[in-house]
């Protein structure tokens, strides 16, 4: 058992430590006065950290907050309008709805049962030579 937990954690190790590398060439810290700015490579957005305990504290930056802001603003009024207009409550079928589906399937199979007993008269009218 050790030796299995052993392998295992030589497996694991240089793929932790490659995990840990990406992360760290995404970010890029800067020290600026009392605090630090992270800028993330990849996404382009802006964070304001802080040493508290020694933990490296992390926020959005004031714009980046106001704009998260605008875009849930922009949503929520976008959620009020659908809800409105009755387009998010109408989840399910009228009656009538669901009387013409039925109505559409029922002749669909009624025309499926007729394609199938054609099919089996046929075969008894004509029935294929026997392989064996």
């Amino acid at each position: 058992m050790k030796i299995l937990v052993l392998a295992l954690g030589a497996v694991l190790l240089p793929l932790g430590a490659a995990a840990a590398e990406t992360d760290t060439s995404r970010f890029q810290l800067e020290k600026s006065g009392d605090h630090f700015v992270r800028l993330d490579r990849q996404t382009g957005a802006m964070s304001i950290c802080q040493d508290k305990d020694g933990a490296l504290v992390c926020r959005m930056a004031a714009d980046e907050r106001a704009a998260y802001e605008d875009e849930l603003d922009r949503l929520s009024e976008r959620v009020t309008k659908l809800e409105q207009a009755g387009l998010i409550q109408r989840a399910l079928p009228s009656d009538a709805e669901i009387d013409r589906s039925i109505s559409i399937m029922e002749r669909m199979m009624k025309s499926f049962m007729g394609m199938v007993k054609e099919f089996q008269a046929d075969e008894k009218a004509n029935p294929l030579p026997q392989k064996t």
